[in-house]
């Protein structure tokens, strides 16, 4: 009786709970005492005593010494911002642009389309915790190693010293290495974002390219009145997903730990947490908000 007198908007809405709901039980008995308790940590100063610890409330002390007296958590923070203002956008246009590419007919399109997410597979923890003698795994640490240290993935080869050696000019040569640590970032991150595309190109109906055909427009105009329209709902997507992806493993990260788990400063760390789930919550509605302000829909 209740199924009948709900509307399609309705039951739509009711599809969309029951599909977030599995979610919203995670959260509400896996991450919500834990946020609590990061929050409590971040206003407090613990101490180990007998059997566990203490807390002892400080306020907003820990947030105070981290924006105005810490030497090294504004710049961070700063770089770590930074650097995802300028990836993401070259992450979503190269994901774009090879999931057209790879959407094509072509032999060796199956082929082509594994090397593209070649790279989360290399990245995944399963391919990084090979035995050490492996080419791959040493490959993998030395990657993990330059990022933690904030270097290039490139120089565990030392390509800067050999271009060096090889008598090219210093501006150049520190030009082409943050040209391939740059490219190589950019292709190791995209891998999702490209199937993702794949995915929603592959959902576009033949009839509208071949009625846009019928009428003599052109592959340029076929991609920018039709494609790109219909695709604009997944570049939210993924837009949001490489956004959260950039800040998941980057220096900010890496301090925040270093501060819980080699310094035990366990406030600071709580408070730097904070901060940042903040500041990426801030970046994620205005980007969101943007964005969905041209999404196109098609019904």
């Amino acid at each position: 009786m209740l199924k009948k007198n709900l509307s399609l908007e309705q039951r739509k809405a009711w599809y969309g709970v029951l599909f977030a709901a599995p979610w919203m039980i995670g959260f509400a008995f896996l991450f919500l005492i834990p946020l609590f308790q990061s929050f409590r940590f971040s206003i407090s100063t613990l101490k180990l005593a007998t059997g566990g610890f203490i807390t002892e409330y400080e306020g907003l002390a820990n947030f105070k010494t981290l924006l105005f007296t810490h030497p090294t958590f504004n710049r961070t923070l700063v770089e770590a911002v930074s650097k995802m203002l300028v990836n993401v956008p070259i992450i979503i246009i190269f994901s774009l642009f090879a999931a057209v590419l790879l959407n094509q007919k072509f032999k060796g399109r199956t082929l082509a389309r594994a090397i593209f997410f070649l790279p989360v597979i290399i990245a995944s923890s399963a391919i990084a915790g090979l035995d050490s003698n492996n080419f791959i795994a040493n490959v993998m640490q030395s990657a993990s190693g330059a990022a933690e240290e904030g270097g290039n993935f490139l120089q565990s080869f030392e390509l800067e010293k050999m271009l060096l050696d090889s008598g090219m000019a210093k501006g150049f040569v520190f030009y082409l290495t943050g040209a391939v640590d740059r490219i190589y970032e950019i292709i190791s991150s995209s891998g999702v974002q490209i199937l993702i595309f794949l995915a929603a190109l592959q959902s576009i109906s033949p009839s509208l390219y071949e009625s846009a055909k019928m009428e003599g427009a052109t592959g340029y105009e076929i991609f920018w009145k039709i494609t790109f329209p219909m695709m604009t709902p997944l570049i939210l997507t993924n837009t949001i997903y490489s956004v959260i992806d950039s800040f998941n493993n980057n220096s900010m990260s890496g301090l925040i730990s270093k501060t819980a788990f080699a310094q035990f400063e366990f406030g600071h760390s709580a408070a730097m947490s904070w901060i940042y789930f903040l500041i990426i919550s801030l970046l994620l509605l205005i980007i969101g908000w943007i964005i969905s302000k041209r999404v196109f829909y098609y019904d």
